[in-house]
C-alpha cells in the first residue's frame, strides 16, 4: 500500500540522487581515486582529459553529461505530467 503512494517520490528521488552522484567529482576523487578503467566515473574521466589538454575527449564527455542531464529532466517532467494526468 505504501509504495504505489510514494512510487513519484521515490522516482524522483532516484533521478535527484542520479544527478548529484553524476555531479560529485571531488569526493568520489578524494573516496575511490581516479583510476582508469576501475574507478573512473564520467566527471573524473571530464577533469582527467582538461588537465591531460585531450579537448577532443572532453567535449565528447561534455556532450555525455548534458545528454544525460537532458533525458533526466525529461524523464523527471514526464513523470510529474504522468502523475498530474492520473490525479485528474
Amino acid at each position: 500500500v505504501t509504495i504505489p503512494l510514494a512510487y513519484r517520490g521515490i522516482l524522483a528521488g532516484i533521478l535527484l540522487g542520479f544527478v548529484r552522484a553524476v555531479g560529485e567529482v571531488w569526493a568520489t576523487i578524494v573516496v575511490a581515486g581516479n583510476i582508469p578503467g576501475r574507478t573512473q566515473t564520467l566527471p573524473t574521466a571530464l577533469f582527467s582529459s582538461v588537465q591531460l589538454g585531450d579537448d577532443t575527449v572532453a567535449l565528447r564527455l561534455v556532450s555525455m553529461s548534458i545528454g544525460l542531464a537532458v533525458i533526466t529532466l525529461l524523464a523527471h517532467n514526464w513523470l510529474l505530467e504522468r502523475a498530474k494526468t492520473q490525479k485528474a
